[in-house]
């Protein structure tokens, strides 16, 4: 029997990192994996090589013949884009119909929301799914809630500053609200799941391994660190003032990313603590499929456990060529 072929795009990215590693464990796809023309000297391109994997070089902004050219043969396509890059899908889309690929996976993993403001990457990422099924590419969308390493409030000692990305040490609205939330080895694989499952396809799917509060999570680095929390409490009407002066520097330097990560930065934190958007239930209501019930074997990695790792060393900063200060 013949592998199923996977045309992955953003393989070195953070998303695709993961993505890629549980397609290669999984063992029962051909990957080919694009890179930027501009791209391909990077050492981390060189990495993939290393490894055996296909590497095709090409732009999905240049001309769609070579696009298409490039999907031929394929059966699956995963976009996993920097939130910058949402909107290089349409030309991808357009040569995946052409093709005729099988599964289309648009470039999601994130948390669960209405369009209509509530997120600008919900908003942007909805136009490219109304763009897709307007070609009526075949589809699975999957969405894992938050990370883990986005979700870890700095503690006083300073042992987790090596693997913290932004510091979540904002505790919005109480901390109460739910959330669900994942480790970054799980969205690999829970995604690999999902493209092999014929219950996916032309459907919206979401999963968690932990649904918590940020009570909670404080709690857990607390009583497995020994040390007290430096916290900040910060009310709804807090929330939608700091994204309200977000958007303004952002409209004012609208070229520095760290404007634009501010105020996606502040909009999380209102659709996570504030709506409570991030929930099973909201995902439901939105018309996903739960990806928990689909796979009641899966060994979900729990957020203790990813503590722990924390606490041993072995975490790792999430994009750590970017330094951000929001």
């Amino acid at each position: 029997m013949s592998k199923q072929s996977i045309f992955l795009v953003g393989a070195t990215g953070e998303t695709g990192t993961t993505i890629l590693n549980a397609l290669l464990e999984d063992g029962s796809f051909e990957i080919t994996c694009l890179i930027r023309t501009s791209s391909a000297g990077k050492p981390s391109v060189q990495a993939l090589k290393d490894r055996g994997l296909k590497v095709v070089t090409g732009d999905l902004t240049g001309p769609i013949e070579d696009i298409v050219a490039l999907l031929e043969g394929i059966d699956i396509v995963i976009a996993a884009l920097f939130p910058g890059s949402l909107n290089d899908q349409i030309p991808l889309l357009k040569a995946a119909a052409q093709v005729g690929v099988e599964r289309f996976l648009p470039c999601n993993w994130g948390t669960p929301a209405a369009r209509g403001g509530i997120l600008t990457l919900t908003d942007t990422k909805g136009e490219v799914h109304d763009y897709m099924m307007r070609l009526k590419v075949p589809y699975t969308i999957v969405d894992v809630g938050y990370w883990y390493g986005m979700s870890v409030p700095r503690v006083p000692s300073g042992k987790f500053d090596y693997a913290i990305f932004v510091p979540a040490n904002n505790i919005i609205a109480g901390g109460t609200a739910k959330n669900m939330l994942m480790d970054q080895t799980d969205v690999g694989r829970f995604t690999v799941k999902a493209i092999k499952d014929s219950r996916t396809l032309n459907k919206r799917v979401y999963a968690y391994g932990d649904l918590l509060s940020q009570n909670e999570i404080n709690e857990i680095i607390e009583r497995k660190t020994g040390e007290n929390l430096e916290l900040n409490f910060l009310s709804a009407e807090d929330v939608s003032k700091e994204k309200e002066e977000a958007i303004k520097g952002m409209e004012a330097h609208p070229r520095e990313i760290s404007k634009m990560y501010s105020v996606v930065n502040w909009q999380y934190a209102d659709t996570k603590y504030v709506r409570a958007d991030n929930t099973p239930e909201n995902a439901e209501y939105l018309g996903y499929i739960n990806g928990r019930d689909l796979y009641p074997d899966f060994k979900w990695i729990r957020f203790e456990e990813f503590i722990d790792d924390m606490i041993a060393g072995k975490g790792r900063k999430i994009y750590p060529h970017l330094q951000l200060s929001i």
